[in-house]
């Protein structure tokens, strides 16, 4: 893994409290969802989109190891395989996907259309002409009121004139334009915190969406970053007022159709489980070592 050196903060700052892109999401899509999530910690069953996403994402962070002239679509293809095997090694549960595909035509259909995403990957861009200077990179600052905010930036280029674009993959559909500003809300996120930590603002966000072979650019400035950390603190504030009265409401949806919680919901008859002690809150409040998944 190829890592850019991104200076630690001085001095170190108390942290009151953790956001990662996906958490801030969770709680503006629905509250109680947020409290499943980073509360409760509940457990969520693993969807094949997801994993071959996973899949995918390795795939292309891997690529970049190899020498430029070796980086082709029919390289990449022949490494979805090896993938998808090391991610089930260490997470052998993620099988159970397969479980009834008894002839195995089921996962070999699924492997197929990994390696369609990782081709449409070659449609977009050529990797033989450039180096990335951090893959799969660990990003966080804490803000002056004590929020912490990480995630992890699928991949961060560096241009001969030092301007830097944060990349990340997509494996879903493009947004329609009326949801574009929820889709760019991960990489703005991601331009808020490497500004905090290095002093320079991104020059361009790119959202690279493989399925359908589409891009969406953005170039962030300093006033909509500072009226993000605003917001953001204000969302936490809300997320505290909540903890504190341990009360996270429910916001149903279409999307609660998806949602692995929804037997648990009082929208649809559901109880949540009991409201962790005091010790397990502050633990999950504050902890600085959570990894923020489908960041």
């Amino acid at each position: 893994m190829h890592v850019p050196q991104i200076p630690a903060e001085a001095p170190e700052r108390a942290v009151t409290g953790s956001l990662s892109p996906s958490r801030a999401a969770d709680f503006k899509t629905c509250p109680l969802l947020y409290r499943f999530r980073s509360v409760d910690r509940l457990p969520e069953a693993p969807s094949s989109a997801a994993v071959r996403g996973t899949v995918v994402h390795a795939v292309l962070e891997r690529m970049f190891d190899l020498p430029r002239a070796q980086r082709t679509p029919s390289t990449a293809r022949d490494m979805v395989e090896p993938a998808w095997e090391q991610i089930a090694e260490a997470e052998p549960e993620l099988r159970a996907l397969f479980d009834a595909d008894h002839d195995g035509t089921a996962q070999a259909t699924w492997l197929a259309s990994a390696r369609d995403l990782v081709s449409t990957y070659f449609e977009l861009e050529d990797p033989r002409g450039f180096d990335p200077t951090g893959r799969e990179l660990l990003v966080e600052t804490v803000l002056d009121d004590g929020l912490l905010l990480r995630g992890y930036v699928d991949r961060l280029d560096t241009a001969p004139d030092g301007q830097v674009r944060v990349v990340d993959y997509k494996t879903g559909a493009s947004p329609r334009e009326a949801f574009e500003g929820k889709a760019l809300f991960q990489m703005k996120f991601y331009a808020l915190v490497l500004w905090r930590t290095t002093g320079t603002i991104p020059a361009q966000l790119k959202l690279m969406y493989l399925s359908d072979r589409d891009e969406l650019r953005y170039c962030p400035d300093q006033h909509e970053l500072e009226r993000l950390e605003r917001q953001l603190a204000a969302l936490w504030a809300a997320i505290e007022k909540s903890l504190a009265a341990r009360e996270f409401r429910p916001n149903p949806s279409k999307l609660c159709n998806w949602c692995d919680h929804k037997a648990l919901c009082p929208a649809y008859g559901g109880t949540p489980p009991p409201f962790p002690d005091e010790h397990a809150l502050s633990f999950t409040i504050n902890r600085r070592t959570e990894n923020p998944t489908a960041d």
